[in-house]
């Protein structure tokens, strides 16, 4: 079986190195020879592993290619040439997590009885989009939770353990390569964003594009909110987290506070987790590299494997399941959660009762109240009760009108956690 990789970057010369040097291993599990014979590249590779060429023409117009793998990235070219490929009825596996996030359905329309693998496409060392479609596919998903970004989720680390500034571990990721020189990317939320996107589609059918959910960063989390989770014994993780109930998907990307004692606030460093509970599997939690060359080669591999495997079989759909229960995604300000909120004030009599006030006023109870006093100002921090989103815009908005406030306030959503 021929083998054509559109891109050979980090992760397509890991697929190309994995091919040829497990070749004899591989055939033997899926019962064909899987040959890598050419590639499309922007500049000259020297010393790659298969031909590699500019045009993509050159590969376009051969008729002996089996199976296209996509790993060029970007959004908007990658489409239009996997739905060329898909047009033409050709089997095709892609690591492209942006382009699926805004074009799943697009492409699912079009891929129909043609095989289209993404395995790699969310958390490439993890086989997650296999659990979802094939492992867990009798389970009604209640709630997925889960840590998709490695480079987000190792800054966080290093603050919690190095007692770092945001800032300073930042700079450390980049120095040791696992976060862009513009990382916004990762540290604003979009990265996981795309990958809740494309576990939201299997899990629940639903249509959404990263412009319709909730996307936070990790940017603005400073040492004073790891002081406070370390008091009591929480751990700041950035989540993507989906949650179905009445019909209706609670879909969002952002730091949470977890319990220390739990499973998701043990994955440290770049580790990506995913935490599922179904109706009758209940929770369980799935663990490993979700990026790097070889993890995500070896995800891509696994696409290419099934369809050597089942290539003369139909195919499950692309994306998602058919149910009896047409899921919508519900409105941001309708997220029903506990928060914790930070706020740096002048230290006066008569700031704590006029905040509680505001508070009551919004219909918020507060759960957890720390103060750490600071000179003239002190620094409060508070945990609620379950209240909804729309109650804490309207806190936060009255609070920026009041003339003891010091500097903004920072808001973070808890978890129950795994």
């Amino acid at each position: 079986m021929k083998i054509a990789l559109l891109g050979y970057g980090t992760v397509g010369s890991a697929v190309a190195k994995v091919l040829l040097e497990n070749q004899e291993i591989i055939s033997a599990r899926c019962g064909q020879i899987l040959e890598p014979v050419i590639a499309l590249a922007r500049s000259k590779k020297p010393n790659s592993l298969v031909p590699v060429v500019n045009d993509i023409n050159e590969i376009l117009k051969r008729d002996d290619i089996d199976i296209y793998v996509e790993l060029m990235g970007g959004i908007d070219e990658p489409f239009k040439l996997v739905s060329e490929l898909l047009r033409r009825k050709k089997p095709v596996v892609s690591a492209n997590k942006a382009m699926l996030a805004y074009h799943r359905y697009e492409l699912e329309t079009l891929a129909k009885d043609t095989f289209f693998g993404y395995e790699a496409s969310v958390a490439g060392g993890i086989p997650i989009i296999r659990i979802l479609k094939e492992g867990l596919s009798a389970n009604n998903i209640i709630s997925i939770k889960a840590i998709l970004n490695g480079t987000s989720n190792f800054i966080l680390s290093s603050m919690k353990q190095k007692n770092t500034s945001f800032a300073e571990a930042l700079k450390e990721a980049q120095n040791l390569g696992y976060a862009e020189a513009d990382p916004s990317f990762d540290i604003n939320g979009d990265d996981a964003a795309h990958k809740l996107l494309i576990l939201s589609s299997i899990a629940y059918g639903l249509k959404a594009k990263p412009e319709d959910i909730l996307i936070e960063g990790i940017s603005k989390i400073s040492a004073d909110d790891m002081y406070f989770a370390d008091e009591f014994d929480l751990v700041i993780k950035l989540l993507g987290v989906a949650k179905a109930k009445n019909g209706k998907i609670e879909l969002r990307v952002n730091p949470s506070l977890l319990p220390k004692n739990t499973m998701l606030a043990k994955v440290d460093g770049v580790m990506n987790a995913i935490s599922i509970s179904g109706d009758m599997l209940k929770e369980s939690l799935y663990y490993g590299e979700g990026a790097g060359g070889e993890a995500t080669a070896s995800a891509v591999i696994s696409d290419i494997m099934e369809f050597a495997r089942n290539s003369n079989s139909s195919k499950l759909p692309m994306l998602g399941f058919s149910s009896r229960v047409n899921f919508s995604l519900i409105e941001k300000d309708e997220i029903y959660a506990k928060y914790y909120l930070r706020l740096r004030v002048e230290d006066k009599l008569g700031v704590l009762s006029k905040i509680t006030k505001l508070m009551c006023d919004n219909e918020i109870s507060v759960d957890i109240f720390l103060q750490k006093p600071r000179g003239k100002e002190s620094t409060l921090f508070f945990t609620t009760h379950h209240t909804y989103e729309r109650s804490i815009k309207n806190l936060i908005q009255a609070l920026k009108q009041q003339d003891f406030m010091r500097d903004e306030v920072f808001m973070m959503r808890m978890e129950n956690g795994t």
